[in-house]
């Protein structure tokens, strides 16, 4: 079975989404092939990114008390599957595209579901900016990858185009929110759902 998991970085139900999707896939214990597939959440972001209650505020109409509401469901649900957020570190919005080429450059070592964990602890538990080019390489190197091989691909602008046509093909598709997940490129589950619901999806299409 294939699972394509379309997700972003810096999205917080991205992160929620993906811990529940490999819990229910230990529990159903299928043979499963997961795929981390790009998707910008804030293409134009700038570098060195925003203040993320201004930026949420602002894109979504959200007050910091509803954020701060919202906020606290998403780090209980977090919790649930054992992902662990600090709101306080969590402080700004940066933009994810060099990120990606990183997790591409780890997908062709089969390694993309690895980077891309590492990424969104960085980012959602500690604060770090995935848009630096030095902490994405610490990142990586901290995550068992090839710090010289990672810096590498950041300098030379590698995976840019192919990352481009990704995202760009989940567009054409019409996908317009993460974390969606396509399995064997026909069933789309939509939004972070709970472990159970992936289990009973995916022991549905094992039948």
């Amino acid at each position: 079975m294939r699972i394509d998991f379309i997700s972003d970085v810096v999205c917080p139900w991205c992160a929620v989404g993906l811990w529940a999707l490999q819990e229910a896939i230990r529990r159903t214990g299928i043979d499963a092939e997961l795929h981390m597939q790009p998707f910008e959440l804030n293409p134009d972001m700038p570098p060195g990114g925003c203040d993320l209650t201004d930026h949420l505020g602002k894109k979504y109409g959200r007050s910091p008390l509803e954020l701060a509401k919202t906020h606290e469901m998403i780090g209980a649900r977090g919790a649930a599957v054992g992902f662990t957020f600090d709101w306080q570190k969590r402080a700004r919005i940066v933009n994810t595209f060099d990120a990606h080429r990183l997790i591409y450059w780890a997908a062709l070592e089969g390694r993309d579901v690895s980077l891309a964990r590492a990424l969104m602890r960085a980012y959602h538990g500690e604060g770090r900016d995935v848009s630096d080019h030095a902490t994405l390489v610490g990142i990586a190197r901290d995550a068992n990858f090839d710090a010289e091989g990672a810096r590498a691909v950041l300098e030379a602008d590698a995976y840019a185009d192919v990352v481009r046509r990704t995202e760009q093909q989940w567009n054409d598709l019409e996908v317009a929110g993460v974390p969606t997940v396509i399995i064997d490129g026909k069933h789309v589950i939509s939004g972070a759902q709970v472990s159970p619901v992936y289990e009973a999806a995916l022991r549905q299409l094992t039948a």
